[in-house]
C-alpha cells in the first residue's frame, strides 16, 4: 500500500515540531483497531513524536494534551469517508465537522474543540477506510496493510536524530 504523496508531503512539514500521534479505536472490533495498531508499531520504532493509544476512550486524554502543548496533533482513526477498503486520507481540523464519520461516542468534532479552546494546536486526521467492524473480527488485510504504511510513514517523517 502506497500513500498518496500529497498527504506524505502535508506530514513531512511536520518533521522537526513538537508532535503528539493519537491512536483511536477498538482492537475488539475488526478494522476499528487500526489506530491502536499504528500506534504499536510506532511505540515499537521509537520515534520521537510523543504516542498515546487512547482506545475508545480518547476523551481521557484531553488534559494531557492539553498540559502537553505539542505543535501539532496527528489522530489516526478508522473512519467510512465511502472509500475503498484500506483508503488513506488526511483531514485536516477544519474538515471535521459535526457530522464526521465517526463510529465513537464522543464525537471527533467535540474532541477537538475541546482541545482547541484550550491551547493552540494544528490537528490533523490520518482517517483509514474501514471494510468490516464486527465484533471479535481481525483487522481485514486492506486496513491492516495500510496502518503498516502510515506507521512506516510517520517512523519515517518522527526518527530520532
Amino acid at each position: 500500500m502506497c500513500l498518496n504523496p500529497q498527504l506524505l508531503a502535508r506530514l513531512d512539514e511536520l518533521k522537526h515540531s513538537k508532535t503528539l500521534v493519537l491512536g483511536i479505536g477498538n482492537v475488539l472490533k475488526g478494522d476499528d483497531g487500526a489506530g491502536p495498531l499504528v500506534c504499536q508499531k510506532l511505540t515499537q520504532a521509537k520515534v520521537s513524536a510523543e504516542v498515546i493509544d487512547a482506545g475508545t476512550v480518547p476523551e481521557n486524554y484531553i488534559e494531557r494534551i492539553i498540559r502537553k502543548r505539542p505543535d501539532n496533533l496527528i489522530i489516526i482513526d478508522a473512519v467510512d469517508f465511502g472509500g475503498a477498503p484500506g483508503e488513506v486520507r488526511l483531514f485536516e481540523a477544519e474538515q471535521v465537522t459535526p457530522g464526521f464519520f465517526s463510529t465513537h461516542i464522543l464525537s471527533p468534532h467535540l474532541f477537538l474543540s475541546l482541545i482547541r479552546q484550550r491551547v493552540t494546536i494544528d490537528v490533523f486526521l490520518i482517517g483509514i477506510q474501514a471494510s468490516q467492524t464486527r465484533f471479535n473480527s481481525p483487522i481485514s488485510p486492506p486496513v491492516a496493510d495500510s496502518a503498516k504504511a502510515v506507521s512506516c510513514a510517520l517512523s519515517r517523517i518522527f526518527s530520532p536524530v
